[in-house]
């Protein structure tokens, strides 16, 4: 996977404590080596974790390793966001976006 800098990269195995249990809202990127859009989203993310660390944790999921989380969460889409609140799905997006637009779109969880 490519990871982009400043952002954790969680798996089937933690993504109950480092998602599920975290004290901020969590953005999850679920992503793919294969996905050109995904690799588009690196540089976007690691602006976005930095813009927003006090406010917002930002992981990545590789979807090709870590099929509970991405089947328990229906994923079908890379890259698929989705933001957790208290350990519950409040927001989902498909598709790669500008930094702008995912900040927009995450200002009702922030």
């Amino acid at each position: 996977m490519i990871k982009a800098a400043g952002v954790a990269e969680v798996t089937d195995a933690d993504f109950d404590a480092e998602v599920i249990g975290a004290d901020l809202p969590v953005l999850v990127e679920f992503t793919a080596d294969w996905c050109p859009p995904c690799r588009q989203m690196g540089p976007v993310l690691s602006a976005l974790a930095d813009e927003t660390r006090d406010r917002l944790k930002v992981v990545q999921l590789d979807v090709d390793t870590n099929p509970e989380i991405t089947n328990a969460y229906k994923v079908l889409s890379m890259p698929t966001f989705m933001v957790f609140r208290g350990g519950e799905p409040v927001k989902s997006m498909v598709g790669a976006r500008t930094k702008r637009r995912l900040l927009e779109e995450l200002a009702d969880v922030l």
